[in-house]
């Protein structure tokens, strides 16, 4: 989210907005990105959402309540930036992570979830979910809800992005989202760097999208151990009470710091509200296409296999 420097994924990314988006690699700590080998198929009818499992684990953080959001209008959720829908009880608090999905990094924290009983918001990059859609289809799998994060992590208020390509960022990445889950996400969008252009706050809510900002911020990217996470999120939620929780599932250290910070939650008295919305986004046709354009996939062999791969010996 409030992001440093520049991240460039080898071969990967082709749009940085500014400077201010993409500090996150350091934390990454894995290998670059590989595109898919095949062109991607149109994406299959939604799946049912999944049963609910039973949980085995009675220190389990738990979930306090599950709260449907009708998106019509484009509320706004998170104080820092809309002050309107102040829906949280006290000691209540939503847990959110952004610019996944990714190696080693999402699962880690799908595990905790999962062990924790307890479930959360994830918006992910476009570009990252066309990268690793199998870790994405886990995360919408396990129950968790599934917004985006815009297509390439562009920071939106960059005066050098006209109207057309700050849109073309957010369509473009609830497409991708969809190709990856093979079903249409939540309408739920965060904002990189929580920068929010006003003419597409208005966009988004003609388009009947969610906005999220955040109440606490853990500065999980800026950390440098799994403690100064703990730390900065106990100590704020401390002192609000309750709120938006914003993390990173592209951050090692966040993975790492998560078993403690909900043990911590718990022993706080906090309850988990996992929000889900009314009905799925609806993306654009336009942009269902032109996102695959973008992807620049390797020509595909239409040789015959036998020509291709022959058994020399057994």
């Amino acid at each position: 989210m409030r992001i440093a420097a520049g991240l460039i994924f080898a071969g990967a990314v082709s749009l940085c907005a500014t400077g201010a988006a993409w500090s996150q690699a350091a934390g990454a700590g894995n290998a670059a990105p590989q595109a898919a080998a095949a062109a991607p198929a149109p994406a299959p009818a939604p799946a049912p959402a999944p049963a609910k499992a039973a949980c085995t684990n009675p220190d389990a953080l738990g979930l306090g309540r599950t709260v449907e959001i009708d998106t019509t209008g484009g509320p706004g959720f998170g104080f820092e930036h809309f002050k309107q829908l102040d829906f949280l009880r006290d000691k209540e608090v939503v847990l959110t992570f952004d610019d996944g999905p990714w190696p080693v990094n999402t699962p880690s924290v799908l595990k905790t979830l999962a062990e924790e009983c307890t479930k959360a918001i994830f918006f992910p990059i476009g570009k990252h979910a066309t990268y690793y859609p199998e870790i994405l289809k886990q995360v919408a799998a396990a129950g968790h809800t599934v917004g985006s994060h815009t297509w390439s992590h562009a920071n939106l208020n960059n005066k050098k992005l006209t109207a057309a390509q700050r849109k073309e960022e957010i369509e473009k990445g609830f497409s991708a989202v969809k190709w990856a889950l093979g079903a249409s996400p939540a309408p739920f969008f965060r904002f990189p760097a929580l920068q929010h252009p006003p003419e597409i706050v208005t966009y988004l809510g003609e388009r009947n999208i969610g906005i999220f900002s955040t109440d606490l911020d853990s500065f999980d990217f800026k950390a440098r151990k799994p403690q100064t996470i703990i730390d900065t999120v106990m100590r704020k939620v401390d002192k609000m009470g309750k709120g938006i929780i914003l993390m990173h599932d592209f951050q090692k250290h966040t993975g790492e710091a998560l078993p403690e910070l909900l043990r911590k939650l718990k022993a706080g008295g906090y309850k988990v509200v996992h929000m889900r919305a009314k009905t799925p986004v609806v993306t654009i046709a336009e942009y269902d296409e032109s996102f695959i354009k973008d992807m620049k996939l390797p020509t595909v062999s239409s040789r015959p296999l036998n020509s291709v791969v022959q058994t020399v010996s057994e």
